[in-house]
């Protein structure tokens, strides 16, 4: 067994296996079954309409639009689509549920098997599975902080569109799940069927987790729901993997359950004994019909698809010899991939050594400008024409890479493009030989005794002279010339 996927017992390694339920909002403007606005943040229960409050005789009406990027999104994960589908009612009581039931899809989901690929932080890529995608009604929303004996309930978010999107028990570590919903989020983001906001609760994770000895059976799972981000994630896992662990350890038996996690403490607890399909007592909904699917339809929405990450990941490698790391990071999300390549419209000359500066920039400098201040790439002062502006006058050595970070954050205090910075604070770099020449002798004429060792031999001290130098200068001289004018003078 890889050594990655072992955890260590007192009893020896262990093998976590892992399954995600993937809960993601559809973007679509009105809910799955009824005309009612699907805009986060209204006041609460003013996008209600007499079907999603489960009046008397109020029948479900299909959104064709939800259809469509659920299909979009099955395209999205290599899954197949399934052109003959059905609609299941789910009983259970819920007090955000006025029906008593949620519409979902059962044993006939709108999309069949797929699969991810995900790259891991040493660069191996792991294929995790994909049971299904099934459209189904989100619940409402119960609230049960504002009062000392009373819950509130919001029904607006109740008959939202949701896929489920369930992975096979493929996954060994939480860095493979963190990936995998990393990777799922930027494809449905790139394709605009979901918008991703874990914190606004768009997109949650169940996560179903088991341990075992490494070749033994599956064994009994606990489910974590709706964990609303990738770090809470990672510590769901870890944390449930210990508990689990530990109770087999002292001769006790997992229990089949459902829990819940406590950011707070990073724990899990439990919420209910946990159900089997069974208990729900599935049915067809009457008041649906069979949904089927054209299979032209389904190839015009392929055609209409925007290039997808690892597509785009593919061709970043590809044109401009990124690194794999490099490409990751810039179509993990649709705004980075999306500023990157504006960005690159602007480059002179756009070629391979350029676009490395570029991406270097833009990961090493504005990430990490926007992680100190915690904005959004949306928020940054600097934009992509003007990074790659400041790219563009390193490259004409204009400035030297010192520099250019003092002329950046100029860019980021002002949000003025890095010329006329330049301009103003007399940050252009010297490159003619003259003045620098002038320098060169006053620092050799103030350091005879290390010019003689150097000339004995010291060949490390060229690096004190390089230094001595654009120190007097202030940074400002052409660094490359620095090194070349010094070399003649010291030979």
């Amino acid at each position: 067994m890889d050594n990655r996927y072992i955890y260590e017992g007192a009893s020896g390694p262990w093998e976590l296996v892992i399954g995600l339920e993937v809960h993601a909002q559809i973007i679509s403007n009105s809910k799955l079954f009824s005309g009612a606005a699907t805009e986060f943040g209204a006041e609460p229960n003013t996008q209600v309409s007499l079907v999603d409050a489960a009046m008397p005789g109020m029948l479900p009406v299909i959104n064709e639009v939800c259809i469509e990027q659920a299909i979009k999104t099955g395209l999205g994960i290599n899954a197949e689509i399934n052109l003959h589908s059905v609609f299941d009612r789910k009983n259970y009581f819920y007090a955000d549920l006025p029906q008593g039931y949620q519409i979902s899809q059962y044993l006939q989901p709108i999309v069949g098997q797929g699969h991810l690929d995900v790259e891991l932080e040493d660069g191996s890529v792991r294929r995790i599975g994909i049971t299904r995608l099934h459209l189904e009604q989100d619940a409402g929303k119960s609230i049960h902080d504002q009062h000392p004996q009373k819950s509130y309930i919001d029904l607006n978010r109740s008959g939202v569109a949701l896929m489920e999107i369930v992975s096979e028990p493929d996954i060994r570590s939480a860095e493979e799940a963190s990936a995998y919903v990393h990777k799922l989020r930027s494809i449905v983001r790139c394709l605009e069927t979901c918008d991703g906001n874990m914190d606004q609760g768009s997109m949650r994770v169940d996560v179903n987790v088991s341990v075992r000895k490494a070749g033994a059976p599956f064994g009994t799972r606990a489910e974590i729901k709706n964990v609303n981000s990738i770090k809470f994630l990672a510590q769901a896992i870890h944390y449930e993997a210990d508990r689990q662990i530990s109770i087999l350890e002292e001769g006790g038996e997992v229990q089949q359950e459902t829990r819940l996690f406590d950011a707070a403490r990073g724990t899990t607890r439990p919420m209910r004994s946990k159900e089997h399909a069974h208990d729900y007592r599935y049915f067809p909904d009457p008041d649906l019909p069979p949904l089927v699917i054209d299979k032209a339809w389904v190839e015009a929405i392929r055609k209409s698809m925007p290039e997808l990450p690892d597509a785009k990941k593919a061709r970043l490698m590809k044109d401009y010899e990124l690194t794999a790391y490099d490409a990751s990071v810039l179509v993990r999300e649709t705004e980075t991939a999306a500023y990157f390549e504006e960005a690159l419209k602007s480059l002179k000359p756009s070629n391979t050594k350029s676009a490395k500066l570029l991406a270097n920039w833009l990961i090493g400098e504005v990430f990490g400008a926007l992680n100190r201040e915690d904005k959004t790439l949306s928020e940054s002062p600097v934009s992509a024409t003007h990074l790659a502006g400041l790219v563009n006058q390193i490259q004409d050595g204009v400035i030297s890479g010192k520099i250019a970070k003092e002329v950046f954050s100029l860019m980021w205090e002002t949000g003025k493009d890095a010329s006329s910075l330049i301009e103003e604070h007399g940050l252009k770099q010297v490159s003619d030989d003259g003045p620098i020449l002038v320098v060169i002798d006053k620092i050799l004429a103030a350091h005879s005794d290390k010019v003689v060792e150097y000339q004995s031999g010291k060949d490390k001290l060229f690096g004190f002279f390089v230094g001595q130098v654009m120190k007097e200068m202030a940074g400002k001289a052409n660094p490359d010339l620095v090194n070349k004018l010094l070399k003649e003078k010291l030979k």
